[in-house]
This record gives C-alpha cells, structure tokens and sequence, in this order.
C-alpha cells in the first residue's frame, strides 16, 4: 500500500492490530442477546481479553479528535473489524459494548471527520465500491440486502 502512496509516510503500529476492544459485563447488554454475544466473546485467549482494552483506549487517543493548530491533519488506518467498529461506536458516542453489533467487510472503507467545534461524522461505512464485485463481501446471503 505504501508504495500505491508516494510521498506518504508509513507509521506501524500495534494501536491499529486485531484486537478485542472492549469486554462487556452481562448488565450492560440487552437481555435477549446477551448469552450470544457472551459465547462470542468466550473463545476469545485471555491475553486479548486482558491486553485488548487497553489498546483500544490508546488507539482512540491517536487516531480520533480534532486537530490542533492550522494544519490538517488526514490519517489512513489500516486495521480490522473489531477497531473500525470501535472507533465507529465511539464516533456516533453509543455505548460501549455497541462496537460488537457492527460488522465491516474485508477492505472496506470508512471515513470519519474529527471537526473542531463539531460532533465527530462518520461519512463513509463499509463502502466495498472500490473493490470487483466478486470481492464484495457483506455476510448476508445473496439477494438479501437488494
């Protein structure tokens, strides 16, 4: 990708991994699918269950908020489901187990604008019109979302 980028720099970090953002407690979920969303969770290693909160806190002080000073600031991240739905969830302020209800396909893209003075936008979700249609993925069986 970063050679497609000239003239950009290319920072990796562990911030923008494949990690579980956040673990949710039963009392926070809606009763009726709270068992599913638990099971879910549960094959998860405990070292993710322990190291992943923490990461999602720090991703979401470096990649969200408005910019400081005169220059603008646009930043291409390129991670997984679980960190675009967390920082999806915390772009429209929905609490914090939400990040689980949010799936994206693979490279697909999403916008969000930090404006100063403004709530934060996301502009684009899950937009897969970049990539051939046989590359498209959204989960749900054929037909389903025409």
């Amino acid at each position: 990708m970063a050679d497609q980028l000239a003239g950009v720099p290319l920072h990796r970090t562990e911030l923008a991994g494949d990690y579980l953002p956040y673990l949710p407690q039963r009392a926070e979920l809606p009763p009726d699918s709270a068992d599913f969303l638990l099971r879910r969770l549960a094959g998860f290693p405990a070292e993710e269950c322990e190291r992943g909160p923490l990461l999602a806190r720090q991703a979401l002080a470096r990649f969200t908020g408005p910019v400081a000073g005169d220059h603008p600031r646009h930043e291409l991240v390129v991670t997984h489901n679980f960190l675009v739905a967390w920082l999806v969830r915390a772009a429209h302020e929905a609490p914090e187990w939400r990040w689980m209800s949010l799936d994206h396909g693979n490279a697909a893209l999403t916008v969000i604008r930090y404006a100063p003075g403004r709530p934060s936008a996301v502009l684009l979700r899950n937009d897969m019109g970049h990539l051939p249609e046989e590359l498209r993925w959204t989960g749900f069986p054929p037909g389903f979302c025409r």
